[in-house]
């Protein structure tokens, strides 16, 4: 049976309008930048920032911690588009509206995707500010970006047996290592949101597999694959889900949190940076 395959207008219109002002540069990388990780995105060199309202089928960024700006620029020497927030499911998005950065900067000319996000540590060893360096992960959104027609240049049946490239995992540990910086590695489960998870579903979780927990980045891997794009992606892990600890979850904490580490993150990023850019 033939599949049937479609262009993805959206996706161009968005490119197009991002290219408009990129000054002729073309983007070798894409960094997504999480819950109150974003300050990365201004230290760009020779950065252009275009807020995300701006961008034609891009909506405004509408969580505390999100910018809602893509900058361009360069880091470490590597042309690169960076997203400073995204658009979650839980907001009232579709998985194909969270995924459209990724699509779009595919359009740009991206083959490497690095992801971050803030989670919740399932794993008891885990402690609030650790950095995780996630292996594989749990779709329990029960959504998919690329349900429907097949998008040009997506494969239908994208293989997810490695969807964080082995390669860039082993430059990060490479890379912490060589800065002390300590970091652990897991699992992401990826849940719709947007309330934090009851004990109950964390004990379950556990059973499953998974390290930690968040509400966002799996959309944009699974696109990124069925793209052909290699993925690199980081958690930071912000509190002790719940039922692990005394405190109550809260959003103000988890920003907290991301403050706290993010010289830490924002070193290791640059290590992977030039490290994957010199590939």
């Amino acid at each position: 049976m033939r599949t049937h395959i479609v262009a993805d207008l959206s996706v161009a219109g968005a490119a197009r309008a991002i290219a408009a002002r990129a000054g002729g540069r073309t983007p070798k990388m894409a960094l997504i930048l999480g819950s109150g990780l974003g300050g990365l995105a201004t230290e760009l060199d020779a950065r252009v920032e275009i807020p995300f309202a701006e961008v034609p089928g891009f909506p405004a960024a509408g969580v505390s911690g999100h910018a809602g700006v893509v900058a361009l620029g360069t880091l470490e020497g590597v042309a690169v588009i960076a997203f400073a927030g995204r658009f979650h499911m839980y907001e009232g998005h579709s998985p194909e509206k969270a995924a459209l950065p990724v699509r779009v900067a595919h359009a740009l000319g991206v083959t490497c995707l690095f992801v971050s996000n803030a989670a919740g540590g399932i794993r008891r060893s885990f402690r609030p500010g650790d950095l995780m360096l996630i292996t594989d992960h749990i779709n329990l959104m029960f959504r998919n970006p690329l349900i429907g027609a097949v998008r040009d240049g997506e494969t239908r049946f994208p293989d997810m047996s490695a969807p964080y490239d082995a390669g860039y995992l082993a430059q990060l540990r490479e890379s912490a290592g060589r800065l002390a910086i300590p970091v652990q590695e897991g699992v992401y489960a990826g849940l719709l949101g947007p309330t934090y998870e009851t004990p109950a579903e964390v004990r379950m979780l556990e059973r499953l597999g998974a390290d930690a927990v968040g509400m966002s980045t799996v959309p944009e891997v699974i696109v990124a694959r069925a793209l052909g794009i290699r993925v690199a992606g980081v958690s930071c892990i912000t509190n002790a889900a719940a039922g692990l600890g005394e405190a109550k979850l809260d959003h103000a904490d988890v920003l907290e949190v991301t403050a706290r580490g993010a010289e830490r993150f924002k070193s290791l990023v640059r290590a992977f940076v030039r490290g994957a850019g010199a590939r």
